[in-house]
């Protein structure tokens, strides 16, 4: 799995399993990221607003592997909504992984974390300032690719017929029982590719009768049937673990689910509560 890629619209290549590190620890990062590129890992997903951006560069150090050799991603924090902040965003991601250039940096939010579900208030021009201070990183070879996550069709749309350079990704909450078909077709018709992350949803899915049921058809763990459905729409696939023993499991997903089966988990019941973990605006929550 971890040879298979994902070419983007400006030719960068993006191994499509990802580690995600939301909620690891700046402190244990560093050793989930060397156990995740000992496992064959290669594309390694942070953000601002994980903390950890300082010891998922020194995980990357440790590991032994030459830089060149590993994908980066971080994201923009959502409450940069001018140049200036964004771009001394990108500048202090930069430092605090101690690289000279992000493989990919995307914007996180289109609201501020604190906006989102509570607002209509859609960023229009904030978000266009966020996106030209990316764009120039792009253009000075401080990123080598840049996109967006968790942008609707209309935050898409406020971008992409203004923008020099059009947005390359779109990383969003995508799992079996929550799956944005109409999004993730507009983008991918645009030549966007589309990122999922949680998809297990949050450990969610392991609570689902049927999705256990398809596992159990497949020979397979829940979530290795949840990450090989995200892979199979086409996306970049993000889970998260700090354990070594789940990455490798994680990982093991060679195996097809059929056409039929597809159809099967992309109707499955809309899931309505992520638990404890509901609280979060991904997820439907306010802060």
């Amino acid at each position: 799995m971890f040879n298979e890629k994902v070419r983007l619209s400006n030719g960068v290549e993006v191994p499509q399993l990802a580690l995600g590190t939301w909620l690891i620890d700046d402190k244990a990062v560093s050793d989930a990221v060397c156990s995740a590129i000992e496992i064959g890992y290669r594309h390694i997903d942070t953000a601002q607003a994980y903390g950890n951006e300082r010891g998922v560069g020194e995980g990357i150090r440790k590991s032994g592997i030459a830089r060149e050799e590993i994908f980066i991603t971080s994201k923009v924090a959502a409450e940069h909504k001018d140049y200036d902040s964004a771009m001394k965003g990108i500048e202090d991601t930069l430092n605090k992984m101690g690289l000279d250039y992000i493989d990919m940096m995307i914007i996180h939010s289109p609201q501020p974390w604190t906006e989102v579900n509570q607002s209509n208030d859609r960023y229009i021009t904030g978000n266009r300032e966020a996106w030209r201070a990316l764009t120039d990183a792009y253009k000075e070879g401080k990123i080598r690719a840049i996109g967006v996550s968790n942008f609707l069709k209309e935050d898409i749309d406020n971008l992409w017929y203004v923008a020099e350079i059009k947005p390359m990704v779109n990383q969003v909450l995508c799992h079996i029982s929550n799956t944005p078909m109409d999004l993730i077709e507009y983008c991918q018709n645009k030549g966007i590719v589309m990122e999922a992350y949680s998809p297990v949803a949050h450990g969610e899915a392991l609570k689902n009768k049927k999705i256990a049921d398809m596992a159990e058809k497949y020979g397979v763990s829940i979530p290795q049937l949840c990450i090989r459905y995200d892979l199979q729409l086409g996306m970049i696939t993000l889970p998260k673990t700090a354990n070594p023993k789940h990455m490798e499991n994680n990982a093991d997903v060679e195996f097809e689910i059929s056409e039929e089966d597809m159809e099967i988990l992309k109707s499955i019941e809309t899931i309505k509560d992520y638990g404890e973990h509901g609280f979060f605006p991904v997820f439907g929550g306010k802060l």
